[in-house]
């Protein structure tokens, strides 16, 4: 069974998902541990983890099929990729879609926006004419005719850049052309989230759960309700890290030892165990001695 089709039946029927952000082996080893189903490699995160800078446009295909790559080594998930634009036209998207699940992901998020792209809750956004971004979706359904299978997530910047009306209609033409997924980012409440519900004739809908951003914080139940069962928290893992890591240094800088900063620190071999060494061990001594040689 593809990694796509592991995410289609983790959500027929009423089922629901919750993807957070991952951004690396680690991330994806820690919510892999923590019981979630599938997992979201998020631009955004990405940016801020290996650049250490904000989703503005600043990284691409190459920077965002690596960090797949260490994702989908690390878990055996499903890992759904942020594709940003495609990062060009159809054929552009297309070739992105196909390296990104050469890299292992089951599935991408496509989107509306012009290059270069920002998160979809910074002010400022454009989208590109309804029918370049269609093309786009488009180019990515026909790699299945080529055994590219992927949970095909089609989102639209529409709301901030133009109108909820727009987002909607594009919305409306994504989904008949038989994307898995539509995804209207940004709506500011529960009210737009109704009217994305009772608007768009899609099976499965996309809530972006983002602390501090345009849409109210709702928990997974109330989502459903307002029907949205594909929920993504793209930016919790890496906001707490951020944190862990700022109060860290700023305690080693202070000149205290490294077990008595705040917050707790992971113990030593507490790591050892998230990282898998006791496995690495094993075969390790799996490889020593004149045993390891069979003839």
């Amino acid at each position: 069974m593809s990694g796509a089709q592991r995410i289609r039946d983790e959500l027929d029927g009423d089922g629901r998902v919750a993807m957070p952000g991952v951004y690396d082996g680690l991330s994806a080893r820690l919510a892999s541990a923590a019981g979630f189903r599938v997992l979201f490699v998020s631009g955004f995160a990405v940016a801020g983890a290996q650049r250490g800078l904000p989703d503005y446009g600043y990284i691409g295909a190459t920077e965002m099929a690596e960090a797949t790559r260490a994702v989908c080594g690390a878990s055996d998930l499903p890992v759904i990729a942020d594709a940003d634009t495609g990062y060009g036209n159809a054929l552009n998207a297309r070739d992105t879609a196909r390296r990104l699940h050469e890299a292992g992901a089951a599935g991408i998020f496509l989107e509306d926006q012009a290059w270069p792209k920002k998160c979809g809750h910074f002010s400022g956004k454009q989208v590109i004419p309804a029918a370049d971004w269609l093309s786009k979706l488009q180019a990515v359904i026909d790699l299945r005719e080529e055994g590219v299978d992927l949970f095909l997530v089609a989102r639209t910047d529409a709301r901030a850049a133009e109108s909820l009306e727009e987002a909607i209609a594009r919305a409306i033409a994504a989904a008949s052309l038989g994307v898995d997924a539509i995804f209207v980012e940004a709506p500011r409440s529960a009210d737009e989230l109704a009217r994305i519900r009772d608007g768009v004739p899609a099976d499965i809908r996309v809530a972006n759960m983002v602390a501090g951003g345009k849409t109210p914080m709702l928990d997974g139940e109330r989502l459903a309700e307002l029907g949205h069962r594909l929920v993504v928290t793209p930016l919790s893992g890496l906001l707490a890290s951020a944190a862990a890591l700022r109060a860290a240094y700023h305690a080693l800088a202070a000149g205290e030892l490294p077990d008595s900063g705040t917050p707790p620190a992971l113990g030593f071999d507490e790591f050892g165990d998230v990282v898998g060494l006791p496995a690495q061990r094993e075969l390790e001594r799996r490889y020593e001695g004149p045993d390891a040689i069979r003839r």
